[in-house]
């Protein structure tokens, strides 16, 4: 006993000890009331160090309780413990046992919360240990090593008595070698709820399902036939396949009889991924996606799970309703996303689920409000607002009011229980923890329950996007809550419909309760800007395309997108997104362009220029004006005035070139601008500026270039006269020669006929007269043919003249 109040290794006088432990028992009163519940131990106790400092000691032996069932137990039932016990100390524990201590009736809610806080807490209160033979010991614990252990008790023994939440810890007793007596060195308190009979009055329970994810799918589709799809990243495979997070949550809540708060684009990326999609590779190239099968095996199972239970569509990327309210409303448009957002919500979960959800409902985050997120919230056509009771500060009730309550303008809030709606928050890994939020989650809602007779309707609204345990977590809570004997289940339309308490606050919080913490996280005014000015851009792009739904959808969508909930906390990658999202439509709108032109010669008055337009998009382009001017139209004129505007239409993938007819006034450079317009008179893309050089033209040039034109045209005409006397005096000459031969042809006729007329030919006795060699005239004409040959004819030969 003498080592008893020692530290180890220190070996103080008889006096000095009993100083020690007068002055322990003069400080502790209070804390020696409670440990006097538990076994007998050395008065040197008191004088113990805590488990901080003294790790030998009280606290050295950490309790796990991984396992309680059932976790609300009824008559005739038997209550299993199972858990693992961890020496976390440096010295072997010895004669060791596990055993399990009731403690006292819970009836407040506050309570419960507190003995959560400190359910390790070797120093607050515990009821005695049932019997030994209840409990599970070992004969020694070696520093770090764990042992797990299963403890097995008829409820009866128990004792429990009046219907309530009872405080149940398990705890471990033992000894070591510098305090050689049976002490409690390690504790594990849980809650036992306890209702054998079915209530009188059943509170109705709604369970807020959410099938909610962050954003994958960007705003760039391919330009084939389908506009294949492109992710951002394959993280959403992951999510969705089997023991993944959102996986999880369909197989979990298939079973229970939930409401399913569900955000749109979830289903249309994992719709897109049934087909043929894409993700960034390295470099330039996108990789073709491969999870088709996952894809369609999830939606399937969705389909399932949400047959004949109500389903909840959020606004289409789950907008950040809190953001806009208090950063965004300022900014001219961004209202009219939500719109769009809440709009195209309901089509979109019909055409893949096949189920009509509705829209009245909207969830800011954490069901924090003031008045401008009430506001914003309703804006789009939702007259309900899901808010949570840490918002809704209720004073001088004794008891949880009903979920649902009037908030003025037609509006209702309804009204989520904070304690129940955060009670699987945090790390559910590990299962002790995951147990004990089981049992405080059932501890709160019998206590709740056990308030008042009232009939009253509570809403659980958890966090958007659970975890895989988490989601496991409030699968079993809510599977034991709803067969259980004081809770039934209800849908969120009807909770909301629950006849409102007439003592419940009704008035919204003022800006200035709003949640600093929630404040930090909000999307910035910036964000709001950015899509604006996107939203412009796409305005004045779509006016243009010959299909504008290829471009219109998924850059509306992307712009939904941009303002979601998920993007809290995650400011960085949110801009990287909307940047993302700009860029790629700046792009699009590059595709449609001027092409440049370098300086231009006029060597006239009057000339004609040619300007390009391309257009490498894979649609059409129309509703285009192409506006050449000039910047100093003394010295060039487009088309006689300043400038000159043509339509313009381009096929996909080909150029237009446009011709402006010019006059140039004088001699010199003039600068044009050449630039689109869309047909409401707004600019289009860049103007393409270039120079047009007239050369000089002085009098003298033109005074020579008249003479020679003059000249050219004296010349034509007199080579035109001069052919045509020509061609008459040929004429003439072939009309006496006709007529020549015509009088040659009578006279051979007449001398035929008569030789000795005159003009007959000579005989051949004549023949010296007309000899070969006589001389020609000079005006005869030559011979037609060569002369005759004087000699005589051959015999028997012919001879005519």
């Amino acid at each position: 006993m003498a080592k008893a109040a020692d530290f180890q290794g220190t070996s103080p006088s008889p006096a000095r000890r009993w100083l020690r432990r007068t002055g322990a028992l003069l400080t502790g009163v209070p804390l020696l009331a409670g440990l006097l519940q538990l076994p007998a131990a050395s008065p040197a106790d008191a004088a113990a160090p805590d488990a901080s400092q003294a790790p030998t000691g009280a606290g050295s032996v950490s309790v796990s309780v991984d396992s309680l069932s059932p976790g609300a137990p009824t008559e005739g039932d038997t209550v299993t413990v199972s858990g693992t016990v961890t020496n976390k100390g440096k010295q072997t524990v010895t004669d060791a046992h596990v055993g399990l201590r009731p403690g006292p009736l819970l009836n407040t809610r506050s309570g419960i919360d507190s003995i959560a806080r400190n359910s390790d807490d070797i120093q607050s209160t515990v009821g005695p240990e049932i019997d030994d033979k209840y409990s599970e010991k070992f004969s020694k614990l070696t520093p770090g090593v764990s042992q797990p252990f299963t403890l097995r008790v008829p409820v009866d023994e128990l004792n429990l008595g009046q219907d309530g939440v009872y405080q149940l810890a398990v705890s471990l007793t033992g000894e070591t070698s510098a305090q050689p007596w049976e002490q409690t060195l390690g504790v594990q308190r849980t809650f036992l709820p306890w209702q054998p009979e079915g209530a009188g009055t059943k509170t109705r329970t709604t369970f807020m399902w959410p099938l909610i994810s962050t954003v994958h799918m960007t705003a760039e589709t391919g330009s084939d036939e389908q506009q294949t799809p492109v992710f951002h990243d394959d993280d959403l495979a992951k999510e969705i396949s089997p023991g993944g997070r959102l996986d999880r949550m369909v197989a979990l809540g298939k079973d229970l009889d939930v409401t399913w708060v569900i955000d749109p684009d979830l289903l249309a990326s994992v719709e897109a991924m049934t087909g043929r999609y894409e993700i960034p590779g390295k470099g330039d190239d996108n990789l073709v996606g491969g999870h088709q099968e996952v894809a369609k095996r999830w939606l399937t199972e969705v389909q399932e799970a949400v047959a004949d239970k109500e389903v909840v569509a959020l606004p289409f990327g789950d907008p950040d309703l809190a953001s806009l309210a208090h950063n965004g409303t300022s900014v001219t448009g961004s209202l009219s996303h939500l719109k769009e957002a809440t709009d195209v919500a309901s089509s979109t979960v019909e055409s893949i689920l096949h189920v009509t959800p509705t829209t009245d409902f909207a969830w800011p985050v954490n069901g924090a409000v003031d008045p401008s997120v009430v506001r914003v919230a309703t804006s789009a056509g939702a007259d309900k607002v899901i808010a949570r009771s840490d918002t809704f500060r209720e004073s001088g009730l004794t008891y949880t009011t009903t979920a649902p309550r009037p908030i003025g303008g037609g509006t209702t809030a309804v009204v989520a229980d904070a304690r129940l709606s955060t009670a699987f928050q945090g790390d559910m890994t590990k299962a002790s923890t995951s147990t004990l939020a089981v049992q405080r989650f059932l501890a709160q809602s019998l206590t709740l329950g056990l308030q008042t007779d009232r009939q009253r309707s509570v809403v659980v609204a958890p966090q958007r996007t659970p975890s895989a345990s988490q989601a496991q977590t409030m699968a079993e809570a809510f599977g034991i809550l709803q067969d259980g004997t004081w809770s039934e289940s209800q849908n969120l339309t009807a909770a909301a419909k629950a006849k409102p308490d007439p003592a419940a606050a009704t008035k919204v919080p003022p800006a200035s309760s709003y949640p600093s913490a929630l404040r930090k996280q909000e999307l910035p005014k910036s964000t709001f800007e950015q899509i604006a000015r996107t939203q412009d851009k796409l305005d004045r792009f779509k006016v243009i395309l010959s299909a504008p739904s290829r471009v219109v959808t998924p850059f509306g969508r992307a712009l939904n997108r941009g303002m979601s909930v998920s993007w809290r906390g995650r400011e960085s990658e949110a801009a990287i997104y909307r940047s993302g999202v700009e860029s790629y439509l700046d792009g699009l709108i590059s595709q449609v362009r001027l092409i440049d032109k370098s300086e231009t010669k006029l060597s006239g008055r009057s000339a004609t220029i040619p300007v390009t337009v391309q257009n490498n998009l894979v649609q059409g382009v129309d509703h285009l004006v192409l506006r050449l001017t000039s910047t100093n139209p003394t010295r060039l004129e487009i088309d006689g005035d300043a400038y000159e505007e043509q339509p313009v239409a381009v096929s996909g993938g080909h150029s237009q070139s446009v011709k402006f007819t010019t006059n140039a006034n004088a001699n010199g450079r003039a600068t044009v601008v050449a630039q689109l317009y869309t047909q409401d008179g707004r600019p289009y893309g860049q103007p393409v500026t270039f120079d047009v050089k007239v050369t000089e033209i002085t009098a003298t040039v033109m005074l020579v270039i008249g003479g020679g034109v003059l000249l050219l045209v004296l010349a034509g005409f007199r080579m035109y006269t001069q052919r045509k006397r020509a061609a008459a005096r040929q004429a003439e000459e072939r009309e006496q020669e006709d007529a020549a031969d015509e009088a040659d042809a009578g006279t051979d006729a007449d001398d035929a006929k008569n030789p000795e007329a005159p003009g007959r030919r000579p005989t051949e006795e004549s023949a010296p007269d007309t000899r070969e060699d006589a001389p020609e005239q000079p005006s005869d004409p030559a011979p037609d043919t060569a002369p005759e040959s004087a000699d005589p004819s051959g015999t028997g030969e012919r001879v005519d003249r």
